[in-house]
């Protein structure tokens, strides 16, 4: 069949954002800090908030609902009042780790997406994080063109100037949905805002319950289980349809 729509996550497949180190290092700065005195009564440590518990429990999620997620999981009491003031601190923190350019982008992800646009298929980034926007315009398309060396397909798609965020068609990420994922309601907006069939789309993700939201939405769905980030599917598998 011929894809008529590419659907990107943004974090952990586009770029090798600040989000998990910014959701670790608040948590810690806050049991070790405001919330001291309750510290005890948690399962929270600081070694205990790894790379495999930030997959399992905060990625794909929005703010609060990761926030809350992880509260739970480390059993901190009081989580509907925390989780506030949690998140809050873990936007601040990633924020400034952005504009500090604290991040990079993942070059097979770049080459990618240039040969998905030469190939002619309209593109999007669907991811639930608020600051996907933030990266995505830092990333500048011409210079890692000129970078990398790229076949004269690729590289003719890298107009000067061009970031990330303008090579793609539509960006909706960080709008709010009436079900996160593993629902597919973020997949399926992208789909209506690039004019095109969602069953003719494909999806790429590198969370589980975002292949599940991309296969919810009758979408195909490449997983990608990236040699750096521990996942929650076998290190064996690397690609999924």
């Amino acid at each position: 069949m011929t894809f008529q729509g590419a659907i990107f996550d943004v974090d952990g497949v586009l770029v090798d954002s600040p989000h998990e180190p910014a959701w670790r290092d608040s948590l810690r700065e806050l049991m070790e800090g405001d919330w001291a005195d309750i510290a005890g009564q948690t399962t929270w440590t600081a070694d205990g908030f790894t790379s495999q518990v930030y997959q399992k429990v905060l990625s794909g999620k929005p703010r609060m609902n990761g926030a809350t997620d992880a509260l739970e999981y480390f059993k901190v009491p009081d989580v509907a009042r925390r989780a506030q003031e949690y998140a809050e601190r873990k936007q601040d923190k990633v924020i400034a780790l952005i504009e500090a350019g604290d991040f990079k982008a993942f070059p097979d992800a770049l080459r990618f997406v240039l040969g998905v646009i030469a190939a002619g298929i309209p593109t999007a980034a669907a991811s639930s994080s608020k600051n996907a926007g933030l990266m995505l315009r830092q990333i500048r398309l011409d210079t890692f063109a000129e970078q990398q060396g790229l076949p004269a397909d690729l590289a003719k798609v890298a107009r000067p100037g061009l970031t990330l965020l303008d090579a793609l068609d539509v960006d909706i990420s960080g709008r709010d949905f009436a079900h996160g994922k593993p629902a597919p309601d973020i997949f399926l907006a992208a789909a209506e805002e690039l004019h095109q069939p969602a069953a003719q789309c494909f999806v790429v993700e590198d969370a589980p319950s975002g292949v599940q939201a991309a296969k919810a939405g009758d979408m195909f769905a490449i997983g990608v289980a990236r040699a750096t980030t521990p996942t929650c599917w076998p290190r064996s598998t690397r690609i999924w349809w």
